[in-house]
């Protein structure tokens, strides 16, 4: 790439990576495989910049392109086989006003499977409708459907399981 190319990338990467971190959170729970995640998708970007620069929505392509890696990385047997597990809890999301709550959607969003996590996140956090959904996911409208009813039963099933464990 030129010069020129590449001031462009640094530029738009600048734009779109405090929300790519967020999401990237959202997703995977862990804010190291958050930035993992986040180096992966900047690295397809910067491969295919010429397309990606093209774009009518930048952010929604970078978007896509972090869910993708996501669910990419799911599917291998290393992200079934390896849970890091540090302690720690350092948040690129920023400051909450109840983080008793936030930990506790984060523990329920744990038990969701990848897919139904991703569709809950594009769909809630990030404010796609059902039809962009799918397009990112490569999926029908009929599959985000289900997988949100599905998501969303499941999340208020853990957080009701647990709801009155954190009154007593």
């Amino acid at each position: 790439m030129s010069d020129d190319e590449d001031d462009a990338y640094r530029e738009y990467v600048t734009g779109v990576l405090p929300g790519l971190r967020r999401v990237a959170y959202l997703l995977c729970q862990d804010v190291h495989r958050a930035d993992d995640l986040v180096q992966s998708a900047l690295e397809r970007l910067y491969v295919h910049w010429g397309k990606a620069k093209k774009a009518a929505e930048p952010r929604a392509y970078a978007r896509t392109v972090l869910v993708r890696v996501f669910l990419s990385e799911q599917r291998t047997t290393w992200a079934r086989r390896i849970v890091l597990v540090d302690g720690s809890r350092d948040d690129p999301a920023g400051p909450e006003l109840d983080v008793d709550a936030r930990l506790e959607m984060e523990a329920a969003l744990r038990e969701l499977p990848p897919r139904q996590r991703a569709v809950l996140v594009l769909r809630f956090y990030c404010d796609l409708s059902v039809e962009q959904t799918a397009t990112v996911l490569r999926c029908a409208t009929g599959t985000v459907k289900s997988q949100s009813a599905r998501g969303l039963d499941r999340l208020r099933e853990v957080l009701t399981a647990n709801a009155p464990a954190a009154r007593s």
